[in-house]
């Protein structure tokens, strides 16, 4: 059975479970989904170092999936998206973004509105395939997550290059910052997400308010 862990922040309780209506929606195969969440040392939201626990919690065996439940939309099954933890020479798999950010701030509107820096790497760590089993993933436990700048964890300075495995691009499709010809699995609202009044309008929020009107429908009487 898939393992899939989701980050959960509190202030984006909506985005969380149109998260995983869509991941029931599209899935061909029992999953055992698992909200995931830490303290707010910094960053914008509540898991931002709790994700890299994934190898961890699952006693670095096997495989799993971690993504950013709070703001992503699935399009598609998951399920083939753990296949990639079957390549045992990665430690991880992920979608290898290089672009610098259209929009200098996001969650605009809301309570959680930031600055949107840009650096290396910048979300790859948001959809990541673990091979928990990975010699290399046992670096990863309480102590040196919460000691290890956030740079460190999401730019995988425990990781050489080659131990980072690619996935396809639509697996994790940064709405507002790629271009819309692209084919998409994984609808990630990296800006903010369609219940906020700024982005209510975006790519794929139509779909978004589907799935959250499907998860309200009142029982039959």
């Amino acid at each position: 059975m898939l393992k899939l862990f989701l980050g959960y922040d509190p202030r984006e309780a909506i985005g969380f479970h149109v998260c995983v209506e869509s991941i029931l929606r599209h899935a061909s195969q029992p999953i055992e989904i698992i909200p995931i969440r830490g303290d707010q040392r910094d960053g914008t939201n509540a898991f931002t170092y709790a994700r890299f626990l994934v190898p961890h919690l699952c006693e670095y065996k096997g495989g799993a999936v971690f993504i950013d439940g709070s703001d992503m939309l699935l399009r598609e099954d998951i399920v083939p998206l753990a296949g990639y933890a079957c390549d045992t020479s990665k430690a991880v798999h992920v979608v290898q973004h290089h672009y610098r950010t259209k929009h200098p701030r996001k969650y605009v509107g809301t309570a959680m509105e930031a600055d949107n820096r840009d650096y290396p790497r910048k979300n790859w760590s948001s959809v990541m395939v673990f091979n928990c089993g990975h010699a290399k993933n046992r670096a990863m436990h309480p102590d040196s997550v919460r000691e290890l700048p956030g740079a460190a964890l999401h730019q995988f300075k425990w990781l050489r290059q080659d131990e980072i495995g690619e996935l396809p691009f639509k697996w994790n499709v940064l709405i507002g910052e790629d271009g819309e010809d692209k084919e998409c699995a994984i609808a990630h609202f990296t800006l903010g997400i369609p219940a906020f009044p700024h982005y209510m309008k975006c790519r794929y929020a139509d779909e978004w308010f589907d799935a959250a009107k499907a998860m309200t429908n009142e029982v039959p009487q």
